[in-house]
């Protein structure tokens, strides 16, 4: 197929290169907007309990929790000084009067302390904006620009979820652009320096602009139809540059050798398809299996990671497959046009599309410092092992004692206004109300019939640990006890203040907490709301119930995801080695290194180790659906890797059925293209890592770190000792199974001696 595929390259390369050009056109003008369609929340199941409980409190009661926070500090430290309570006033009036804007509440405009500060310098506005995501964005920005004052008297900030977003999507956006302008150049001047060509280095980044604006339309199409996350475009243009330059280092590798090696251009091109191409192929393969696994996930914030990664490796691979071909069917060979002074001719490129060295003279096998390397480890294979584990092993500790959150406005930087407001309301008021968890009652009929029950229910959840206040239709509560005079009487008028908690059918309570909402005594408090008998049946809502409930749908569906992995990855192995040993000797060593990389996301980004060095604020917390992500990404790109390095070693066993010296010859010849390619990506996800949105920020850190261990631990020291230990039972499989990989088995084809 791959052969066929280079033939028609070669005779119709104009016309593949004109349509690429057309494609990338349409993709850039169309899919040049997708930021503007995706967005900033995907965090929560929707068909979670918490989820459930608040759609019943948008649609049946038209509330939910306040998104929108007007926070006002009084020049003269005073908020009850007339001239202030007057302007407050008028500020709520004016709030109240906007367009989607609901439950507008002030300190001025009702009888609630919990609104000023504890120095009496601040108060807060609340409100809810009504609408979806896409208006959440748009509102905020304009009432800001509305209501964000500082003058002599007053000084106004706009805070709350919807500000947060907001200013969360702009500096995706913002740090995307730099990302993109820190990569792309020092990828650059890498590529050019490895190949010692500036027309070979630049081959890699069109594949990638290829992949990159490709994604950007799939993106744009997707989210006419569902739900995609602004966070994805991270991983497009990480992986789609990362990606691009893995597979096209293999390619133009190995067409430039075939060159050096005497053949023409034309069956230069096609040996690499058949060679080369073929490894690509497969490894793609591989990481998109592993991206595929998040789709399992019902939170469209992981499932928007899924649809881009599987979008930018498959165009990655059309781009090393169909278009880079097509360029070096027209660049015959010119490729190696404008050669630096550096270094000297590339050495042998190998069967799998690696080579020995980027631009060392040719050597013989069994010479070289990664021969050297693999022999060394396998005279001493149990030591080796044993120590490389155990440190790997001591690195994962520090994620025993991983804590679990969600996203808040703490992934800003401090510098952002409403990452500036939710501190305040942390170090300065005693509660935070926007916190409050939602215990909603619906389908009880006319809830005046029921006020006893919601009486005794409000001074029970009252009572629990972890709670500052409850407000209900029957009045407010605090210790067990209402706090203005008795309740009022079945059947009674209710009074103005409490109809927002009164619907034709049910209603609702506000249990504020006095605990952190991310932390585990705030999920220990939705789990006492939970227990607690409801006469009238509730469920349960608010931030703490949100992680209670995200932790619970991404935990339960992690072993189906894993398993997708370990069975799609276990087939496509044993498919290319035939046996059965080595892909669950790749499946355990894969595990192992993340390992390291769950330990140091713990000890840095939930510890706070190196937050002044990196720049971002500790929460005493990881992400919930990080460690999802980065098994799923760093799982992949490892396997790409472990292809690049068993293809090698399969061939050089078939050839000479010695596994000491097939282990080591496939070191030697794929240990410098895989350091190579693995320093290269993770350089560009290095750049991605100075996101200034934190939870980004560990993400390119730690798919970095991944790479890193990946290719210098477990395929430099890990895989041959673990090769040489196992010896002839590496290529072990029962007799049906061998028999089936004889008749469907992927192995490379030894390229042809002649055109």
């Amino acid at each position: 197929m791959l052969e066929r595929l280079g033939r028609f390259l070669l005779r119709r390369r104009w016309a593949v290169l004109a349509a690429t050009l057309v494609a990338v056109v349409v993709s850039g003008v169309v899919g040049g907007s997708a930021i503007t369609r995706l967005k900033s929340g995907g965090f929560d199941d929707p068909a979670a309990e918490s989820t459930r409980a608040a759609e019943v409190l948008r649609d049946q009661f038209g509330t939910g929790d306040p998104n929108l926070v007007l926070l006002v500090t009084a020049k003269g430290g005073d908020v009850d000084d007339p001239a202030v309570a007057a302007a407050g006033e008028a500020i709520t009036r004016r709030l109240a009067a906007e367009p989607d804007l609901a439950q507008v509440l002030s300190y001025w405009a009702a009888d609630a302390p919990a609104l000023k500060s504890a120095d009496g310098a601040q108060a807060l506005v609340l409100g809810r904006i009504t609408g979806d995501e896409e208006d959440l964005d748009a509102r905020a920005a304009a009432l800001t620009d509305a209501y964000a004052r500082d003058d002599a008297d007053l000084r106004v900030q706009v805070g709350g979820q919807a500000q947060v977003f907001r200013e969360v999507g702009e500096q995706v956006e913002a740090d995307l652009a730099r990302a993109e302008a820190i990569a792309v150049p020092i990828t650059l001047l890498l590529l050019v320096l490895v190949f010692a060509s500036a027309v070979a280095g630049i081959l890699p980044l069109a594949v990638g602009g290829f992949a990159i604006v490709g994604t950007l339309l799939v993106l744009r199409v997707l989210a006419q139809v569902t739900d995609v996350s602004v966070y994805a475009l991270n991983l497009t243009t990480a992986l789609g540059l990362g990606l691009a330059i893995d597979y096209s280092l293999f390619i133009v590798s190995r067409y430039r050798e075939e060159l050096r090696a005497g053949r023409d251009p034309g069956d230069a091109l096609i040996v690499t398809m058949r060679t080369a191409g073929r490894t690509v192929l497969f490894s793609a393969a591989t990481v998109a299996v592993s991206l595929l696994a998040l789709l399992v996930f019902p939170l469209y914030f992981l499932r928007s990671f899924g649809y881009a990664g599987i979008a930018v490796v498959a165009l990655a691979a059309v781009g090393a497959l169909v278009v880079l071909p097509a360029l070096l069917a027209v660049l015959g060979r010119r490729v190696d046009r404008f050669r630096l002074p550096i270094g000297r001719r590339p050495a042998v490129a190998v069967q799998s599309g690696a080579t020995a060295s980027l631009h060392e003279p040719r050597t013989q096998t069994g010479t070289g410092f990664w021969h050297r390397i693999a022999t060394w480890v396998m005279r001493r294979p149990v030591p080796i092992a044993l120590a490389v584990v155990a440190f790997l092993v001591l690195l994962g500790t520090p994620f025993l004692g991983v804590r679990f959150g969600l996203p808040d406005d703490r992934v800003l930087p401090a510098s952002a206004e409403g990452r500036q407001v939710a501190d305040t309301i942390r170090d300065n008021f005693a509660t935070d109300e926007s916190s409050a968890l939602s215990v909603v009652a619906p389908g009880i009929g006319d809830p005046r019939a029921h006020l006893a029950d919601i009486d005794g229910y409000a001074a029970a959840l009252s009572r629990l640990d972890g709670v500052e206040r409850v407000d209900a239709l029957t009045g407010a509560y605090a210790d067990g006890a209402r706090l203005q005079g008795p309740p009022p009487a079945a059947g009674a008028a209710i009074a103005p203040e409490a109809r927002r908690f009164a619907a034709a059918d049910g209603t609702w309570l506000s249990v504020v907490p006095s605990v952190e909402p991310f932390s585990e005594a705030g999920e220990e408090l939705v789990a006492a709301v939970r227990d607690l008998p409801a006469p009238l049946g509730a469920q349960v809502t608010g931030p703490s119930a949100q992680l209670v409930d995200t932790k619970a749908s991404l935990f339960g569906l992690l072993p189906v995801a894993a398993a997708i992995i370990a069975l799609v990855t276990f087939v496509l192995l044993f498919l290319m080695t035939g046996s059965v040993v080595i892909p669950a000797k790749a499946l355990v060593l894969n595990l192992l290194s993340l390992t390291a990389v769950y330990g140091a996301m713990v000890w840095v980004f939930q510890d706070g180790n190196l937050a002044g060095v990196l720049g971002f604020t500790p929460t005493g917390t990881i992400d919930t659906s990080m460690p999802v992500l980065l098994f799923c990404i760093a799982f992949g790109l490892s396997m790409d890797y472990e292809v690049f390095l068993l293809s090698r070693i399969k061939e050089e066993h078939d050839r000479t059925g010695d596994t000491v010296a097939a282990v080591a010859v496939g070191l030697e010849r794929t240990g410098p293209i895989v350091t190579t390619a693995a320093a290269l990506l993770a350089i560009v996800f290095v750049a991605f890592a100075t996101s200034q949105v934190s939870f980004l920020k560990l993400f390119g850190i730690g798919t970095a770190l991944a790479i890193l261990v990946d290719a210098t631990l477990i395929r430099a020291l890990l895989v041959p000792a673990f090769m040489r230990l196992a010896g002839q039972a590496n290529w072990w499989a029962p007799a049906p199974l061998r028999r089936l990989h004889a008749r469907v088995g992927l192995a490379e084809t030894p390229a042809p001696s002649g055109a």
